[in-house]
């Protein structure tokens, strides 16, 4: 059986993006998303829960989120999960981490602390064509940061 993967989320870019061209010429731009969520514990208190979820953009993709995004900015983004891993050069031990890559994504319009950004109420909806068929199977040594 093929497997498949897909994954949704929502919330605010912790970082301002950072683009990046790998050696072969590719555009990938990567940022973090935090995942907010509010929930009753056992007690019926509502506590507060956050997710930080790493994300890899390619291509054109990459060149717009990492034009108009900034830390703060509210985005929708959508893809597939990517496992990379990696040994650790200063402790010797394998490491490993789970992305998405975007497919898709929409700004969401205004900061966190509620104001407007440049890029308050815009809505961009992109699928890029470009994203390599190997984007996977990325080495680290490739990406220049």
């Amino acid at each position: 059986m093929k497997g498949f993967s897909k994954a949704i989320i929502c919330g605010n870019i912790t970082r301002d993006p950072e683009l990046r061209t790998t050696a072969n010429g590719n555009k990938v731009c990567t940022f973090s998303v935090a995942v907010n969520r509010t929930y009753k514990d056992a007690s019926g208190n509502n506590q507060d829960s956050v997710s930080f979820i790493e994300c890899s953009a390619w291509g054109k993709a990459a060149e717009i989120i990492s034009q108009y995004m900034k830390k703060g900015s509210g985005i929708l983004v959508s893809g597939r999960l990517n496992q990379r891993s990696w040994d650790d050069k200063e402790t010797g031990k394998k490491r490993s981490a789970v992305e998405i890559v975007v497919e898709e994504f929409s700004f969401m319009g205004g900061d966190r602390d509620g104001s407007s950004s440049s890029n308050a109420g815009a809505s961009q909806d992109v699928i890029p064509d470009d994203i390599p068929d190997d984007a996977g199977e990325v080495s680290l040594d490739d990406i220049p940061f």
